[in-house]
């Protein structure tokens, strides 16, 4: 840069160069009248720089980039700097080298301005003279391969600007090489020039949304802890959300700015969740995260930012609107997620941020729209509908208002399609953003002058994941427009109740109109029948829990993502996160279930059959009833002689409850059960699980053998009670002589007890009652 400073102003003026060349042509004449054999080529090479196509292929072998220009929208008694760097590409030295300052003519209207931009090559009849004298810079030799920088300082007046509209401004190098040796315009760069040096009359109205939608990154996941701690798939959103990443500047620069925010409530959700623990994946495990600061900061700037702007929220998670409408309406269910979304991102936006949202706006992939789009955003409550002209094409000589009706109360608000890409680009090479802040400042410019008496309303919708350089280009070209000379900023409200053009088309494209790329973009049916699955089996779930929502609103959200946008052209990764999602789920499901159970065996005619059920949850379960059913009724009957019988099922978290059936039988043999869990409104919760009860009825002759032993039992008893009886008596016969030794003799006795009498067994019979346990002769 210093090295181009230094020659700034030496360099011959263009009528002194023309002498020059002149001079050297008509003193080669005689040298050239000698040589009558040789071909007359090297006097067409001689004069090649005057043809437009030998400078056209020479203005390709160095780059030209333009770093910087300032101001961007000068006005009179300005001085236009502009810096840059040129690049030989080719392998020849460039030698000779010097940098000129080129002004097209005043370009008449936005596609003469997006003609002019796709133009290649050199050509001095549009690209205009150079400026010369003082405004040349010199440029040392530049080998292959080889840069150098340059600064070029231009008063405006110098420029030989005329009325107010949109000029091409060109900055070449040019110069000569080994294989060339003549002057010429190696490379060139071109770039637009806004001229308005006093406010117009009428000025457009520019709104412009600024998005804070990212990917992502929150699982189904939650702790089994009372706070629930969320489980994040990573941590590099902490990297957007850092001073100097994606989201950072996003809030920054727009804080600053006049737009109007577009929200996904799941972003400020997924932040708020990382402001106090979470835990990260890794692997097979998780990991502590460590980025509640972060999160905070950025929460606190966004809250500050968005007081007093207009709030537009999309539905939660930002759903896929094409991709609902062209595949995901084939599966039933889908649609009906979108209300809730809506209903959510309101209550959502209002808790975080403080502030009151619209939430009556969809906003599908680019703007791109057909009829069923369209239904699939009114049937989430928007009425409407934010389009892109490239998609709702005018055929008109001007730019009309954004907002237009397109039936049934929607309103269409289509936005610029060439304002809204100017930024697509990568902005991160200085040159590249320099051309597009130029480009979008010129067709404000140029929408203004179209019909300079009537104000007209537009509306910039980017990229809705603009990178960090993308967003600071914006913010650059915006920062501009700040002087109001030919706009001033608006809002996405007031946009919409702008007056439509009657001549502005209200006709929605067809279904065959809309973008083949972005049709091979969007989410395949499959992830709507998992999205199907996962939902059948949260309904399934939700109904037995005694605190549901700790399940309900951890899935339900992340079966919001799994509609995003941010999953476009990601099928994979896609796919990979709704399996992730329905695997967690029936994870949890399986933590209520039956216990397996063995083979049993049914001796007599009635018995009970127990079943047990296990929660392995930290919450209770109700709402359960235990379905027991009998394969072969005819051997083996449930309470009461049912084939099927139910009971209901209740345990709290961490418990099992053993549940007990009666069964009586009726024939002998293997008789498979079957127990199965079962919501209360009749659906099947779980595996089913069989068992084979074997039936051993008791019959009429094993009673008989029973009988017969405990007859030979009784008699084998009396016969030894008997035995012991007459053994007794004859012992007291023995002893009777010596007795009656001693005795009086005589036929009679005072005792009352005949010697020979043996001595009573029982006591004195009583007329009482026998008493408890006792035994009674009869």
């Amino acid at each position: 840069m210093a090295e181009a400073a230094d020659f700034q102003g030496t360099d011959p003026s263009p009528a002194r160069r023309w002498l020059r060349r002149a001079a050297a042509v008509v003193a080669a004449v005689p040298l050239l009248a000698g040589l009558v054999h040789l071909p007359a080529a090297p006097v067409a090479s001689a004069v090649a720089p005057a043809t437009s196509t030998a400078a056209s292929a020479g203005s390709r072998t160095v780059d030209v980039s333009l770093d910087t220009l300032a101001p961007g929208a000068p006005v009179k008694g300005d001085t236009l700097t502009i810096t840059g760097t040129v690049t030989n590409k080719g392998r020849e030295t460039v030698s000779r080298a010097h940098i000129d300052v080129h002004l097209g003519s005043r370009l008449s209207s936005r596609g003469a301005i997006e003609d002019a931009a796709r133009r290649t090559g050199f050509s001095q009849g549009r690209d205009g003279r150079p400026l010369g004298g003082a405004y040349t810079v010199k440029v040392a030799n530049i080998p292959g391969g080889g840069s150098r920088e340059f600064t070029l300082a231009v008063p405006v007046e110098k420029l030989g600007l005329d009325d107010e509209g949109v000029y091409q401004l060109g900055v070449s190098l040019s110069g000569m090489t080994t294989s060339d040796p003549y002057e010429q315009v190696l490379g060139i760069e071109r770039t637009f020039l806004p001229w308005q040096p006093a406010a117009a009359k009428s000025r457009t109205q520019v709104t412009v949304l600024w998005p804070l939608i990212s990917s992502v990154y929150l699982s189904a996941e939650t702790g089994s802890d009372d706070q629930q701690t969320p489980v994040f798939e990573n941590d590099r959103l902490a990297a957007e959300l850092a001073p100097g990443g994606r989201l950072e500047r996003m809030v920054t620069l727009g804080a600053e700015l006049p737009v109007t925010w577009v929200v996904d409530p799941d972003l400020l959700a997924t932040v708020e969740a990382m402001t106090r623990d979470y835990r990260v994946r890794s692997g097979d495990t998780t990991v502590e995260g460590k980025n509640q600061a972060v999160a905070k900061r950025w929460l606190n700037a966004l809250d500050k930012a968005v007081q007093g702007d207009k709030v537009i929220a999309l539905p939660f998670g930002d759903p896929d609107l094409a991709s609902l409408a062209h595949r995901g309406k084939r599966v039933s269910g889908s649609l009906s997620h979108l209300r809730p979304a809506t209903e959510l991102a309101e209550s959502t936006v209002e808790t975080i941020l403080h502030v009151k949202p619209s939430v009556d706006f969809a906003w599908p992939v680019d703007g791109a729209v057909d009829p069923s789009i369209v239904d699939v955003a009114t049937s989430a409550g928007a009425d409407k509908v934010i389009s892109r002209s490239d998609s709702m094409r005018e055929d008109l000589p001007y730019t009309p208002n954004a907002a237009r009706p397109i039936g049934g109360g929607t309103t269409a608000v289509v936005s610029d399609a060439t304002l809204s890409t100017a930024f697509e680009g990568d902005m991160a090479r200085a040159g590249d953003s320099t051309v597009a802040i130029q480009k979008f400042l010129s067709h404000t410019l140029a929408v203004a002058l179209e019909r300079p008496g009537n104000a007209r309303s537009v509306v910039i919708a980017p990229q809705r994941m603009p990178t960090v350089s993308q967003a600071e280009s914006m913010a650059s070209a915006l920062r501009v427009l700040g002087a109001q000379r030919w706009s001033q900023p608006s809002d996405l409200l007031t946009a919409t109740t702008a007056k439509p053009d009657p001549k502005a088309t209200t006709h929605v494209p067809s279904a065959g109109k809309y973008p083949k790329e972005l049709r091979r973009e969007e989410l395949p049916e499959t992830a709507f029948r998992q999205l199907k699955t996962t939902q059948d089996t949260l309904d399934n779930f939700k109904v037995i829990l005694t605190a549901a929502y700790r399940v309900v609103t951890p899935f339900g959200n992340a079966i919001s993502r799994e509609m995003s946008t941010s999953w476009r052209g990601r099928p994979q990764e896609a796919g990979d996160y709704g399996r992730a999602v329905q695997a967690h789920l029936e994870s949890l499901t399986d933590e209520v279930k039956l216990i397996e159970k063995s083979d049993l065996t049914l001796s007599g005619r009635s018995a009970t059959i127990p079943v047990t059920v296990q929660n392995k949850l930290v919450q209770g379960v109700d709402h359960l009833v235990l379905r027991l059913e009998s394969t072969k009724p005819t051997r083996l009957k449930l309470n009461g002689g049912e084939a099927i019988t139910e009971l209901p099922v209740r345990i709290d978290g961490g418990h099992s409850q053993s549940v007990k059936f009666t069964a009586s039988a009726n024939a002998n043999g293997p008789v498979p059960v079957t127990a199965q869990l079962f919501t209360e409104d009749g659906r099947r919760y779980g595996r089913p699980m069989t068992f084979t009860v074997k039936v051993s009825e008791i019959t009429s002759t094993v009673m008989l053998v029973i009988a017969g032993g405990v007859l030979l039992l009784v008699l084998a008893g009396v016969r030894m009670y008997s035995q012991r009886k007459r053994a007794a008596a004859r012992k007291g016969d023995a002893d009777a002589p010596e007795e009656a030794d001693s005795s009086p003799s005589g036929p009679e006795s005072d005792d009352p007890v005949q010697p020979s009498d043996p001595v009573p067994d029982t006591g004195p019979q009583s007329a009482d009652p026998s008493g408890p346990g006792e035994k009674v002769d009869r």
